[in-house]
């Protein structure tokens, strides 16, 4: 099995920016668009195929969220991270959600694909049953999962799905593999390198690509594709809070923390990160819950203290432009 697709690929990035207009775009001028599932209910999901359908005739993927288990402990230490937080809120008259578990619509989703298919279906934050991949496979779709470590590359293999997302180090927002350990993985090339050095299965690359040129070196390194992320924040068709666009090229450093949704994820630095979230439970979805009202009054307010920056390493190279020129560009630099 192969990608069967072209070599360069927008990645998913759920709750605003993975737009249909940005998936369109993007799979209109020639790279492959990955419609981000995750947030959104069924009928939502549905709505997005569809508009995409009416903009392109482009082959296109969806990413869904794999739902992480639920446990007592993890209920407990969201709620003793609301104490934490609590004055904080306070102060900026929010009242914090309730830290609940649910499954992202997941089944009702696989579901909707399986009766609704696109051509790949990618899932994040854990692997999807070995039913569930029999199921989309049976209608055409190609499936795939990401990875953060080389030895979850086995696993991946066991399960029968039809290729590999090494997510490097270098990464924007969430970590996508199926275990939250906390710890610091490979970057990028070092992950490609170690993930095909265990696997004859095609290795989608990603994690902070800003340039056609960076992807040509991944793709001679053995990767059969690349993802932009980060990369395409800039463009006006992605949905981003204009406090998180404008943080994009005016603050400096990055950190991966748990502080906002209680899983691991790439963010700009702010007084948050570095001081309240020190040590934030891994209890995800528990913390997205909790600290949803408050990110949301800092994208309303423009307070960028209050708001989950997600950024790649390469945020700073950003370059605002409509994603369809974007897409023409990083062909044009990686010799498409």
């Amino acid at each position: 099995m192969t990608w069967p697709h072209g070599p360069l690929v927008l990645a998913p990035m759920a709750g605003g920016p993975g737009s249909p207009e940005l998936v369109a775009a993007v799979s209109e001028a020639g790279l492959f668009g990955f419609l981000p599932a995750g947030y959104l209910s069924a009928t939502d999901l549905e709505s997005r195929i569809t508009a995409i359908r009416a903009l392109t005739a482009a082959p296109f993927g969806v990413n869904v969220f794999v739902p992480s288990p639920d446990s007592p402990l993890a209920h407990t230490e969201a709620m003793g991270y609301a104490a934490r937080l609590a004055p904080w809120a306070a102060d900026a008259g929010v009242e914090l959600g309730r830290p609940t578990w649910d499954d992202d619509g997941y089944e009702t989703k696989v579901d909707l694909l399986v009766g609704n298919p696109v051509p790949v279906v990618s899932f994040t934050f854990g692997w999807p049953s070995g039913h569930d991949v029999e199921r989309l496979q049976d209608v055409g779709s190609q499936v795939w999962v990401t990875i953060n470590d080389p030895a979850e590359t086995e696993w991946a293999q066991e399960l029968g799905v039809d290729g590999v997302v090494a997510q490097g180090w270098e990464a924007g927002g969430h970590r996508g593999g199926p275990v939250d350990n906390g710890e610091e993985h490979l970057p990028t090339a070092a992950l490609l390198a170690a993930v095909r050095a265990r696997t004859e299965l095609p290795v989608l690359a990603a994690g902070g690509v800003m340039t056609g040129q960076e992807a040509r070196a991944l793709l001679e390194g053995g990767a059969s594709a690349v993802a932009f992320g980060t990369a395409f924040l800039g463009c006006p068709e992605a949905v981003l809070a204009p406090v998180h666009l404008h943080a994009l090229t005016h603050r400096e450093g990055t950190t991966v923390t748990r502080a906002f949704t209680g899983r691991s994820a790439r963010a700009l630095r702010t007084t948050w990160t570095d001081v309240i979230g020190e040590g934030a439970p891994a209890a995800y979805p528990h913390v997205h819950h909790l600290t949803a009202p408050l990110r949301a009054h800092g994208k309303a307010t423009g307070e960028a203290d209050l708001v989950h920056l997600w950024a790649g390493e390469g945020h700073a190279r950003l370059r605002p432009m409509p994603a369809a020129d974007l897409a023409r560009t990083l062909r044009t630099e990686a010799g498409f």
